[in-house]
């Protein structure tokens, strides 16, 4: 009501009357009519009624199912939108390769742990047997724990177990994959075709989960003891006359510097690992711990200290989950980065650790291909356990920028490419042997360790052994033994390197992993040839090069090998590809070859006092001149591969959880993000 002035002043007065009516008045018809108004009156009347605790237990029911529906709506959008961009990344994947599909995907589970003891090498237990061809493993741990840090009396002197969980079947039914092809290869992808990022959110750590799967071991053969017993006579040659320094010199009992830096050391690391070498795995922890120091006013190989020692310490880490070779890492990695800045970020060849320098050879401006393409499988890891992107970076702009560039031939590269302006140099003249070698290798490992999902490298390597099989392969006569030659400009030669014979473990490792079938039929051939190359030779070890006769001659093999090439440096390639090839076929008879291998260096480059020693001529049995040098990797590679050859266990360095790189040190295939 207004007051006296007011009226007044303003409006007209209003008087108004307040009247309540009955349930009948209100509805008109004497009852309930089931209106909206009706309900809602009704609602709130017996929402008052209601006391205040059960009003309280009534919201909050209401707000629990709210914030329910959100998360459920929220989940299932991202679920949707997953899909959605899956689907769209398919579709792009089968725009850029028609038709792969991975008969093989990689995918690592949950690190785990392998506790066990072990003692000296004749009582070594570190196989588990063979899995039915029907069970599907899963990938494997990225780390092993070091047996001989965590005895439990329950386990018996493992040297090293790779123990995983069985990959439950409905976790790969669940993924759905795209097809795709590439030259009559079929190949499902996994999870995603985009490439890894090389922007990595956070540093990956070995994990310790105690395994639920544990199988008892398979007891060490004969062979592998053998190993073991070449390579604690090579170890005590280099303890005992060469302790901390690059290389043994048997003969003279003395060393030789290429770095300073404990070469053979660092790249036996993982070895003796393996090999369940446990006092003399500490022995060289210690070195390395309070010896091995980087700062240091040295110029060293990138690409040999790369595979060497970064590689070395890398595998060691993962293998043994000890952080001080990954600090180590670390240190020479970002040592080794000042390579990198050159006007087209192709790497310069050698870094002065110590200054943070780098420059090229003094006589040109070039790089080796094989070189700068073959750091990347170290660098991306460096950079996925320590979260820095800055190596994977790196690496990544050599391999893009490689595979834009013109000069190759049906995917064959030239051997030489400038520092300066990023070309191909030297065109014409394309091999697999020295100078480009693992260039061929690293396209395929760096697609199996990023999980397969880098197309361009796959697209690389398959277009690079057409390009081998169209211009390269060739048949020797008598006995028409496939080989691998070389062209300089457009003359082909029957010279074929050493180095080469990586090239059937490489294909072998392509066919485990989807790749065209006819890669493995090619491996077959070529591990043969490489064979040849040490049993039509009078010691029973191959050249360093050879020359194939392409026409039948009475009385000719079908190897030549001319007075320059016929020294043997203790190299690894084919003792590597016989590896790959038992792992894959089973067939002894590659187990038989490297035996007969093994038995020859132990007769014709064995040194009495410690060590094995290159040797200068591979055709005299009586004197094969030895050279006074063991490269670090006869016990980096060779013997490694030997001990691996041997073994039944495919668990063992399980070759769909770990890549090798090109010096023998496994890395694990990385988890999807």
């Amino acid at each position: 009501m207004y007051s006296g002035a007011a009226a007044a002043a303003g409006p007209p007065r209003r008087d108004f009357i307040s009247v309540t009516l009955g349930p009948e008045e209100a509805v008109g018809v004497g009852g309930y009519n089931n209106s909206k108004a009706w309900r809602r009156r009704s609602c709130w009347r017996k929402w008052k009624q209601l006391s205040r605790l059960q009003r309280s237990v009534i919201l909050f029911l209401f707000a629990f199912l709210a914030v329910c529906g959100v998360i459920s709506y929220t989940s299932m959008g991202e679920a949707w939108k997953s899909i959605t961009n899956k689907s769209l990344d398919e579709q792009r994947t089968e725009q850029e390769i028609p038709g792969l599909k991975l008969a093989n995907p990689a995918v690592l589970p949950a690190p785990q742990k392998a506790d066990a003891n072990h003692g000296d090498y004749p009582e070594l237990s570190l196989q588990k047997p063979p899995k039915p061809p029907h069970i599907r493993r899963g990938p494997s741990n990225l780390q092993i724990k070091a047996p001989w840090r965590d005895m439990r009396p329950k386990t018996r002197h493992d040297t090293i177990r790779a123990v995983e969980e069985l990959v439950e079947a409905d976790k790969v039914e669940k993924t759905e994959k795209s097809i795709i092809s590439w030259r009559g290869a079929v190949i499902e992808p996994d999870q995603s075709t985009e490439p890894p990022s090389s922007k990595i959110k956070e540093p990956e750590k070995p994990s310790s989960v105690e395994a639920e799967d544990q199988k008892e071991p398979v007891p060490v053969n004969e062979r592998q003891l053998a190993v073991i017993e070449a390579f604690r006579h090579a170890w005590k040659g280099y303890k005992d006359f060469a302790w901390g320094h690059d290389e043994l010199k048997p003969l003279s009992k003395s060393y030789s510097e290429w770095f300073g830096l404990g070469l053979t050391l660092i790249d036996a690391l993982d070895t003796m690992w393996i090999l369940g070498l446990k006092d003399e795995f500490e022995e060289a922890r210690k070195w390395v711990a309070n010896d091995l120091v980087f700062d240091k006013n040295v110029d060293v190989n990138l690409f040999e200290s790369t595979i060497r020692i970064l590689g070395g310490l890398l595998s060691t880490y993962h293998l043994s989950g000890d952080s001080l070779f990954l600090e180590k890492a670390k240190d020479i990695g970002n040592r080794l980065m000042p390579a990198f800045k050159t006007p087209s970020k192709i790497p310069y060849s050698d870094v002065n650790i110590g200054r943070g320098t780098a420059h090229p050879p003094r006589w040109t401006s070039d790089s080796t291909v094989a070189e700068v393409t073959s750091i990347q499988l170290e660098f991306r890891e460096l950079s996925r356990l320590t979260g820095d992107e800055k190596f994977q970076k790196a690496v990544d702009e050599v391999m893009k920028h490689v595979h834009t560039l013109s000069g190759k031939n049906d995917g064959l590269v030239p051997m030489f490419i400038n520092t300066n302006s990023g070309q191909f140099t030297h065109l014409g003249v394309y091999t697999l042997g020295a100078r480009a070698d693992s260039y061929y290798e690293y396209l395929l490992k760096q697609w199996i360790q990023g999980g397969k999902k880098e197309n361009e490298l796959l697209e690389d390597y398959m277009r690079a052994i057409e390009g081998v099989k169209k211009h390269l392969l060739q048949r020797s006569e008598p006995k028409k033994l496939t080989f691998v030659g070389e062209l300089a400009h457009g003359h082909f030669s029957a010279k074929m390197d050493h180095l080469v014979c990586f090239l059937p473990g490489t294909l072998a490792l392509g066919a485990h992993n989807g790749l065209a079938a006819d890669h493995m039929k090619l491996a077959e051939a070529l591990i043969e040839t490489c064979y040849q190359m040490y049993a039509q030779v009078e010691t029973g070890l191959s050249p360093e090069i050879v020359h194939f006769n392409l026409h039948a001659q009475k009385g000719h093999k079908d190897v030549e090998i001319k007075p320059a090439d016929r020294h043997n440096l203790l190299r690894p390639e084919t003792v590597e590809s016989l590896f790959y090839m038992y792992r894959f076929t089973g067939d002894k008879k590659y187990q038989d070859w490297g035996w007969e291998i093994l038995q020859n260096f132990n007769r014709y480059t064995r040194v009495p006092t410690g060590g094995y020693t290159s040797i200068n001529n591979v055709q005299n049995p009586s004197n094969p001149e030895p050279r006074d040098k063991m490269e670090s990797f006869f016990l980096g590679e060779t013997l490694k591969y030997m001990f691996l050859l041997f073994s039944d266990d495919i668990d063992l360095i399980n070759l769909d959880k770990y890549v090798f790189n090109t010096e023998a040190h496994p890395l694990p295939i990385w988890v999807p993000a």
